[in-house]
């Protein structure tokens, strides 16, 4: 394994470690970022299932972006996530970046799951 995708695994559970000692039983909102797409769920981790999931690759959203590598795909599938996540309940999450730098399209997917009205 090259020491890039090493420091990557480090620093995924580095911030998962963080996260369990301040979920306090919250869900997780767990972000995976690729080049070509974004994909987010909301993670119960007490009872092992998901309870929402949204991605650039959604029959929604597909079709009314451009890429789902840029910022706005990002804020649409944080949109989206949000309104899944409130019709399963959920308002409070835990913001998991899964090592990611909160930069970009992380940050953009956060602040429109913000708006969306997910507490994290």
């Amino acid at each position: 394994m090259s020491n890039k995708n090493e420091a990557l695994l480090r620093r995924k559970a580095r911030v998962r470690r963080a996260l369990r000692a301040a979920a306090n039983g919250r869900p997780r909102l767990s972000v995976f970022r690729s080049s070509k797409q974004i994909y987010v769920q909301v993670i119960d981790d007490a009872a092992g299932r998901t309870l929402a999931a949204a991605s650039s690759l959604d029959k929604d959203l597909k079709s009314s972006l451009k890429t789902g590598a840029d910022k706005a795909a990002a804020e649409a599938v944080g949109k989206l996530v949000a309104e899944r996540a409130k019709a399963a309940g959920v308002t409070k999450v835990v913001f998991d970046r899964s090592g990611y730098i909160f930069h970009g399209r992380v940050k953009a997917l956060a602040d429109a799951a913000r708006e969306g009205g997910l507490d994290f």
